[in-house]
């Protein structure tokens, strides 16, 4: 079990749990653990907007540098940037400083290989065992054999050209809005949509180092909703701090979610035959309605467990091609190795441009059925016994059967806390929340 690497990376409050002492020590671990011992390579690190990110990119730095890692400072971009730049400059691996959509108390850190793929949990572990039990690595070089650090100016230009070359239209004629959250994309984001023709709109493009995420971004869409309005912008475009997720919304003003994308771009890349296995990868929370409407297509959908790194699993085993989460992370994986915002954003206008319809009507043909999700308060060492539990599994069982193959059924236990997750699906709001209701009571009253 780690306990220091989450599901995406190091993750916590800023000189609290993410110290600079551990930001140096994960430096110069994952440099030899990453690296096998050897004594050279290079690195190169990226960062959002946080305040916190010079602190723990100097503690990093030290920790490759003490290692006699040269270290390429790529300054505040997107974490998928970074993850095609680790590839683009042949860096024997990519850091990335940010904690994506959480408040700017909290940062993070995430290590690509130099694949530009996040790191297995095997790698995960050994780097924790290092760090854990107090063992250093047993390389000090010195002299010349120190590593040097040194500034890219041009990385979002780089990235920026690259995202440019993966589609087919201009962006002419269009009117876009974008809520950069303050992040990692503040700057790239309108500057490749404007490069592309397109007239822009954005806001929460002026961060202070404290303000990102904060009441804006994909997180709350509701504020990208009301300027798509003011402005009568064709499409809205909203982004996480480190830019590696997108939530749309459309002419009309309704949210187009990672469901809503994957059945969009699934449909388009299937009937141009550019579909692998006619497949697409979700996670267990995607809505059915993705499911029907696939099915309808002549396509399928793959599902896997909560998380975009099980979804890149998923997909690197079987060879599909898209994947992504209802959140808005989407793989490409033709194109990048992780959840990219700013690629889901060129694609999908790229298929509005192809298509020559507007994205209200991409959108329709895809039905989400009304989604309930609470949750269970239990006790920490109950949390997974609720499949053990007859009674529970009863009631879960006679809910199926009232449903009856119109909705379902998901419970899961919290990753962090000590919840049951109950997820109830299906064509009746009211009901699904009553019946949702009951299932938590019962839960509670048994596990509690």
């Amino acid at each position: 079990m780690k306990k220091l690497f989450g599901t995406d990376g190091v993750r916590g409050i800023v000189n609290e749990d993410l110290t600079p002492e551990l930001a140096y020590k994960l430096g110069r671990i994952g440099a030899y653990v990453l690296l096998e011992g050897k004594a050279e390579g290079k690195v190169v690190i990226g960062k959002d907007t946080r305040a916190s990110g010079d602190l723990l990119e100097s503690a990093m730095t030290a920790g490759f540098l003490s290692m006699g890692l040269d270290v390429i400072s790529l300054g505040v971009l997107p974490t998928p940037a970074v993850a095609y730049l680790t590839r683009q400059l042949e860096a024997d691996c990519g850091v990335m400083i940010s904690a994506s959509h959480n408040p700017a108390e909290y940062n993070g850190i995430k290590f690509f290989n130099r694949e530009g793929y996040k790191l297995s949990d095997e790698i995960e572990e050994k780097i924790e065992y290092y760090i854990l039990n107090n063992k250093d690595a047993e390389h000090r070089p010195g002299g010349d054999k120190l590593g040097i650090v040194s500034i890219l100016d041009n990385a979002n230009k780089l990235y920026a050209d690259y995202l440019k070359s993966t589609i087919k239209n201009d962006f002419k004629g269009l009117k876009i809005a974008v809520d950069a959250a303050n992040g990692a994309a503040y700057k790239v984001a309108s500057e490749i949509l404007r490069e592309l023709g397109a007239k822009v709109d954005i806001i929460c493009n002026k961060p202070d180092g404290i303000n990102i995420n904060l009441n804006c971004g994909s997180t709350h869409p509701e504020v990208l909703q009301g300027l798509v309005a003011e402005v009568g912008a064709d499409i809205g475009l909203a982004f996480d701090g480190d830019a590696d997720r997108l939530i749309v919304v459309d002419n009309k003003g309704e949210i187009v979610d990672g469901d809503h994308i994957l059945y969009i771009c699934g449909t388009y890349l299937n009937k141009n035959d550019m579909l692998n296995e006619n497949t697409v990868v979700a996670t267990v929370m995607s809505n059915i309605g993705l499911d029907i409407a696939m099915k309808e297509e002549g396509c399928k959908v793959i599902k896997t467990q909560v998380g975009d790194r099980y979804v890149l699993e998923e997909m690197i085993e079987k060879g599909y091609n898209l994947g992504g989460e209802q959140s808005g992370h989407i793989i490409f994986l033709d194109y990048n190795t992780t959840g990219d915002g700013l690629l889901t954003a060129l694609q999908l206008i790229d298929i509005v441009q192809e298509e020559k319809k507007p994205l209200s009507e991409l959108r329709s043909k895809i039905t989400s059925y009304p989604q309930v999700l609470l949750n269970a308060k239990v006790k920490p060492e109950n949390k997974n016994t609720y499949k053990e539990d007859e009674i529970i599994t009863s009631e879960i069982s006679k809910i199926e059967e009232e449903l009856a193959g119109q909705g379902r059924v998901l419970i899961r236990p919290s990753g962090t806390e000590p919840l049951v997750r109950v997820m109830l699906e299906g064509k009746d709001q009211d009901k699904l929340e009553e019946l949702a209701r009951g299932l938590v009571e019962l839960i509670e009253s048994r596990l509690s």
